[in-house]
């Protein structure tokens, strides 16, 4: 496939090549479009249309409401605190 120019490609790409690589990379991109027209051949009429292979399943837990930490609990590993509440640096000025 010479439908494509490979210097245009590596422009949009913004990536400098050399004779060889343009050469090359030409190459293996025209058997890629090659392989994506062969694609386009097969009739796909039957399959249903999916976002992924295999179905996804979300896997965290129920959204259950449970009883919350208390004042004490929550305050149990703070460096500072003071009047029941976080002590923590001034950092507006």
């Amino acid at each position: 496939m010479s439908d494509f120019d490979i210097q245009y490609v590596a422009r949009l790409a913004r990536v400098r090549l050399t004779p060889e690589e343009e050469q090359r990379l030409g190459s293996q991109l025209g058997n890629i479009l090659g392989y994506i027209e062969k694609l386009k051949k097969v009739d796909v009429s039957g399959v249903e249309p999916t976002a992924h292979a295999f179905p996804l399943v979300n896997v965290t837990r129920p959204d259950i409401a449970t009883g919350s930490l208390t004042n004490e609990e929550a305050l149990r590993n703070a460096p500072a605190r003071a009047g029941g509440l976080f002590v923590v640096p001034k950092i507006v000025e």
